[in-house]
């Protein structure tokens, strides 16, 4: 990886936790990833997540994983950091995720705390270090409760933070109060996991955003960052309130990878809205809510979207 890293970023500021395009037969489709990986950092990501929830993680081998990658890291090269989900309530398979994402060439690995089995704060310790262990890449923790039933303590992420590996962590637990502590008794790069909370969480001490309206916004994310650096804060809020529209239709309904891969067909940057069970393709009434929200953002020229679903 060429890009410069540093404590502050280590991965960058603005990450998209990118979809898992698939064919309408169900198959992962490299060629529209590389299209779609390419085309978010054109716009502005200087970092991809990969295999986490959004790119359907729980429903894609561990085969498929290493190649979509492997196929990412050749087309953007040191344009963008890649991180790679490790995410698995069994140890052990995390722990090989880690090594084959390794291997594919990833640049980091994101993990996340163990699902339905909601381990002690020992078992979850050890569960993320087994995997930092393993694996010869920094390592983003990933905290949210919402989907996992588990929050980690602060004094489990005091334990964390002082594992050479780990060195960020993805804050999806919507306690904005709880960054500014955090932060400071870590010394852990902060990512915002919630797109509508990114400018508070910059407030607090976070350094950067993984997303999902980011599918569609980066520009917007990326600008955002910049008038916070540059200390224009009126300028962050005018950008944060003009992607609600977006952020509302692909967050609204928790089904953030259906959406997604919605405004992205409708933008022309994938083919298919096909997604693997449990998840179901977006409907036509969800569709067309995601268009109108595109428009309402100023992402999506009306006109393109009529002749779009002729």
């Amino acid at each position: 990886m060429a890009l410069p890293a540093s404590p502050a970023r280590p991965f960058g500021a603005v990450l998209t936790a990118m979809i898992t395009p698939m064919t309408e037969a169900g198959a992962v489709d490299l060629d529209a990833a590389v299209r779609l990986a390419t085309w978010l950092v054109e716009q502005g990501n200087d970092g991809l997540v990969l295999n986490g929830t959004t790119g359907e993680s729980p429903a894609t081998h561990a085969p498929e994983k290493a190649e979509l990658v492997r196929a990412v890291v050749d087309a953007v090269g040191d344009r963008a950091h890649v991180v790679a989900g490790a995410c698995s309530n069994d140890t052990e398979h995390a722990v090989r995720m880690g090594e084959q994402a390794a291997a594919a060439g990833a640049d980091g690995l994101l993990v996340v705390t163990p699902y339905y089995s909601r381990p002690t704060q020992e078992g979850l310790y050890r569960h993320v270090a087994s995997v930092a262990d393993a694996a010869d890449l920094p390592v983003m923790l990933y905290d949210v409760p919402g989907r996992t039933a588990l929050r980690i303590a602060p004094e489990t992420y005091d334990r964390l933070a002082a594992h050479e590996k780990v060195v960020a962590s993805k804050d999806a637990t919507g306690d904005v109060a709880a960054v500014a502590e955090l932060t400071q008794r870590t010394g852990l790069a902060w990512y915002c996991g919630d797109d509508s909370l990114y400018l508070a969480m910059l407030a607090q001490g976070a350094c950067g955003v993984v997303g999902v309206a980011t599918h569609a916004l980066s520009s917007r994310y990326a600008a955002l960052t910049a008038a916070w650096d540059a200390g224009d804060h009126a300028e962050a809020l005018r950008i944060q309130r003009a992607a609600l529209p977006v952020t509302h239709a692909f967050n609204g309904a928790g089904a953030q990878a259906v959406m997604a891969k919605a405004a992205m067909q409708a933008l022309g940057v994938v083919p298919s809205r096909a997604m693997r069970l449990p998840n179901v393709p977006a409907s036509d009434a969800e569709t067309a809510s995601v268009h109108d929200a595109l428009v309402a953002a100023g992402v999506l020229d009306p006109e393109r979207t009529l002749q779009a679903s002729r």
